[in-house]
């Protein structure tokens, strides 16, 4: 097997990182760049690349939706994003009346 891609890589560590309860169901559907690892095995893998800018474009793409937290930020697939993730800047506007 080859090396993965980038795109490979994250979906293989949205797929394995995330926490899994006993039950087999999962306990997270977003996944902590950080406190999971992800970020500095993404570094180690690519040899010093970058996994920051990589998550940004990734969201920029609308390919992943990301929330700010304690650490780091977490991830998600759009479909399995909480609401208050899915919100745009419009609507937040909108809500302040500008």
């Amino acid at each position: 097997m080859g090396k993965l891609t980038h795109d490979e890589f994250f979906a293989s560590a949205m797929e394995n990182l995330r926490t899994i309860a006993e039950d087999g169901k999962r306990e997270y559907k977003g996944l902590h760049t950080v406190y999971s690892g992800s970020n500095e095995a993404f570094r180690v893998y690519f040899e010093g690349g970058d996994p920051v800018g990589f998550i940004k474009a990734l969201e920029e793409a609308g390919t992943i939706v990301s929330i700010p937290v304690r650490g780091g930020v977490r991830v998600y697939w759009p479909s399995e994003a909480p609401n208050s993730a899915r919100k745009t800047a419009t609507q937040t506007l909108k809500r302040m009346g500008l």
